[in-house]
């Protein structure tokens, strides 16, 4: 069962790479968990047919192998007639779904009639000028909610935060975080009207390569808003990425705490836990644990009690 943290940092590689075996049949980069095969904006126009012709072959390439250790992998095609063309063209079976470009609500029935059919999960991104009214927003969540294949396949919506800030004609200061600028009320906005139909979603990238203090920075904030992965377009990125949604100890005792009381309310760590209302955030707390692991050692029994339960 995958569920949205399986995927970690989420690395974007064009289609046109030449190295896209290695880092998915060869463990290029061991702590990978998912990564993103982009036919759309990293791939411009005349390189459109190079960058299918590269995927075809990797598909031939990694057909018949058993990839135990490989990251997660999912294309991003340009739009959904190029999606269509690649489902009835492309040998998809080691494909775990389709990134949604520029997703908006006069495109979820014919997604979820182009995806439907097959076993492919989808990873919706909020990108476009609707992502600024919240009354749309809400249409959208609720469609999806509603919607067959949307409520059942979407592992995370991600947010497009470059695609946003050019609606707006900006650029991040390089010295800040994406939640320093307008760009944090959007991702409020967006956490908390998908998170409360259901939803989970992934943070913008960070283009900042050089200063993992602009990473860090964000990614804590990211954390706080429940964001359950983050894009990376670097990979001395995902070392960062993964490490921050490690789970502290107190986080996890609390949680087991939580998920096995039979009290309403009890104190633990300094803290007051209510099961009624912390119960969500115990699971997810569980569920990170799984994925990342913990900030420091934690006692084997503890951890070996819940490895093997059903989280999400």
């Amino acid at each position: 069962m995958i569920t949205p943290y399986d995927l970690g940092a989420t690395l974007y590689m064009p289609a046109t790479r030449n190295d896209l075996f290695q880092v998915i049949a060869q463990n290029k980069y061991p702590n990978l968990k998912s990564l993103v095969i982009c036919l759309e904006d990293a791939v411009i126009e005349k390189e459109i047919k190079l960058g299918i012709e590269n995927l075809s072959q990797l598909l031939a390439n990694i057909a018949d192998l058993t990839l135990k250790d490989a990251p997660l992998i999912f294309i991003r095609p340009r739009n959904i007639s190029m999606a269509n063309m690649l489902i009835a063209g492309l040998d998809l079976s080691k494909i775990t779904g389709f990134v949604l470009p520029k997703f908006e609500l006069e495109q979820v029935d014919e997604w979820s009639k182009t995806l439907s059919s097959t076993h492919l999960f989808a990873m919706p991104t909020l990108e476009t000028a609707d992502c600024f009214d919240a009354t749309k927003m809400n249409i959208l969540a609720t469609t999806m909610r509603n919607d067959g294949y949307f409520s059942k396949k979407t592992i995370v919506l991600r947010i497009g935060g470059n695609d946003l800030m050019h609606v707006l004609g900006i650029r991040r200061n390089r010295s800040r975080t994406l939640y320093d600028g307008p760009l944090g009320y959007v991702i409020k906005m967006i956490v908390c009207i998908f998170g409360a139909q259901g939803f989970y979603m992934t943070a913008p990238v960070c283009e900042i390569i050089d200063s993992p203090t602009v990473l860090l920075a964000e990614l804590e904030i990211d954390n706080e808003h429940g964001l359950v992965g983050k894009t990376a377009i670097h990979p001395k990125q995902i070392e960062h990425i993964n490490n921050t949604f490690k789970v502290e100890i107190t986080d996890y005792l609390d949680a087991l705490k939580i998920l096995n009381s039979n009290s309403a309310v009890f104190q633990s760590n300094g803290a007051m836990c209510e099961p009624a209302t912390h119960h969500m955030w115990a699971k997810n707390i569980i569920a990170r644990s799984q994925s990342y692991g913990f900030t420091d050692e934690v006692p084997h029994s503890l951890y070996e009690q819940h490895l093997a339960e059903k989280i999400m």
